[in-house]
């Protein structure tokens, strides 16, 4: 009797392992046609001058938390919880992890998978809401190599998870742990990584599941709505980008002499934009402003409710149908309006 080896792949932006990593890591981020929509040779140009511009700022940033990302560290943790996690779902259950512009690429992950011999491939994004910059950009690379590597084996796909029970569960537990017994009531901040304006406009849905993402929790944590706000990070260029800002967030709760929680709400591993951007940079501007307490939520990481929630979507995945509950793309359903013409489910696929 054959055997079901279900191969798990989670997928993340990735980051540099090293001072000497940061350059080559900016510009392969910069050269992707995905985050920078320009003819090849003018992109390739383009990225090698923001790279050469950035690299030492970047440096300075990673140098604070110890000279490299620990993107890669976490993910493979979460890889580790995964798989035990997983371990019901197939007779043998292998979780990989593959990153877009650092190592591991696509080809060492495929590798991986083709020597596993799966009978079967789920793609797992560790972003829950779904982007053209973030999911579609690693899947179609990710896909291509495949081909190439003549990776045979059936795949399934999860999109997205903006509201899943797992998800939006751990977010609210960890936001009332940090609300609880305090003698202020807070503002909340939620906090996503911005995109450009032109890039929602196209059609990607990410805005759109964002607010959705807050709204499931502000409705599970019965927040009421003057304390709490969605705001946005991580701006880079000239562009009009999604706000409001969290810097301009953080300076409106300093005059208005109000505690803030910021919550990352599109994250869930630990990496510079949390360690470093939030828990340093705005840590200090929240000083600066006056703001009475500043606290950062931690990301859901290894949570077990997390896990658990990953593994009911891959199960229903698998399933290729719909799973009563399952909040995802990948549960055989469509969760954004049909106006959105990036969402990769069909639009009649409607859930």
């Amino acid at each position: 009797m054959a055997t079901d080896r279900l191969a798990i792949v989670i997928f993340n932006l990735g980051g540099p392992d090293g001072p000497a990593a940061v350059r080559p890591f900016l510009f392969n981020l910069f050269n992707d046609p995905y985050i920078i929509d320009l003819p090849a040779p003018l992109r390739w140009l383009l990225a090698q001058a923001i790279s050469m511009t950035r690299a030492p700022k970047s440096r300075r940033y990673y140098a604070a938390l110890g000279g490299g990302s620990p993107l890669l560290a976490e993910t493979r943790a979460q890889a580790v919880a995964l798989e035990a996690a997983a371990a019901s779902l197939a007779d043998t259950v292998k979780v990989f992890t593959f990153m877009r512009y650092w190592h591991p690429f696509a080809r060492e992950t495929v590798a991986e998978v083709k020597a596993f011999q799966p009978t079967r491939v789920v793609m797992l994004p560790l972003y829950p809401q779904f982007s053209t910059s973030t999911t579609a950009t690693s899947l179609a690379v990710f896909a291509r190599e495949a081909r190439r590597q003549g990776l045979d084996a059936s795949v399934d796909t999860i999109c997205c998870y903006p509201t899943d029970d797992g998800f939006v569960g751990t977010v609210v537990d960890k936001l009332r742990a940090a609300c609880v017994n305090r003698n202020d009531t807070p503002r909340i901040v939620f906090c996503a990584h911005g995109l450009p304006l032109k890039t929602i406009a196209a059609g990607d849905p990410y805005q759109w599941q964002v607010e959705s993402t807050v709204a499931a929790v502000v409705a599970r944590a019965a927040i009421p709505g003057p304390d709490w706000v969605l705001s946005y990070q991580s701006r880079v260029g000239p562009l009009e980008w999604l706000g409001p800002s969290v810097e301009a967030e953080i300076q409106r709760a300093g005059r208005d002499r109000k505690p803030v929680v910021v919550v990352p709400i599109a994250f869930v591993s630990e990496h510079v934009e949390t360690l470093f951007e939030l828990d340093v940079t705005m840590r200090d501007l929240a000083r600066e402003s006056g703001v009475p307490r500043f606290e950062r939520l931690p990301t859901a990481r290894t949570d077990s409710a997390f896990m658990a929630g990953l593994v009911e979507l891959i199960r229903c995945a698998r399933g290729r149908g719909l799973c009563s509950g399952r909040a995802s793309s990948g549960a055989g359903g469509r969760l954004c309006p049909g106006t959105y013409s990036k969402c990769p489910v069909g639009a009649a696929d409607h859930i």
